[in-house]
């Protein structure tokens, strides 16, 4: 089980790394005005969701599998804490899809001041998740 736990940890860092730095991308794209800038940022922030989208979905499966191996982890309340942020995270994971697809079509209407403020929300996630499951406060 240490095995599976490190391989959630793991992807689960890869999955924070594109949740960090593909809102950073909106941030500079949403700040350019010429053709290349706009087509190179489109093409790494697609490129970004790829990548992340399978870090999170190999974070996920792994603690789906965790938890099937422990099912009184789901009795806990900083499991169900920890549970809803992933279930935020995952909403915010597709909000980005969203901007992203936005920003492509030059149809966003969101600042580049706008994505500074919503790059902030995956690390009060990260930082809520790693005291849940290191405290188990509950």
């Amino acid at each position: 089980m240490l095995l599976i736990k490190a391989l959630h940890i793991i992807f689960m860092v890869t999955w924070f790394a594109g949740l960090f730095y593909l809102p950073r991308l909106f941030v500079y794209h949403a700040a350019s005005t010429d053709a290349i800038s706009l087509a190179r940022f489109s093409l790494m922030e697609k490129r970004l969701f790829i990548l992340m989208t399978l870090g999170g979905l190999v974070t996920t499966l792994f603690g789906v599998w965790l938890i099937v191996a422990e099912p009184g982890l789901l009795r806990q309340g900083w499991m169900h804490a920890k549970l809803l942020l992933v279930a935020l995270l995952i909403g915010y994971h597709a909000w980005c899809w969203r901007l992203h697809r936005a920003l492509a079509e030059g149809t966003s209407q969101r600042s580049a001041g706008w994505f500074r403020v919503f790059n902030e929300a995956p690390t009060i996630a990260l930082v809520g998740i790693v005291l849940l499951a290191v405290l188990r406060p509950f």
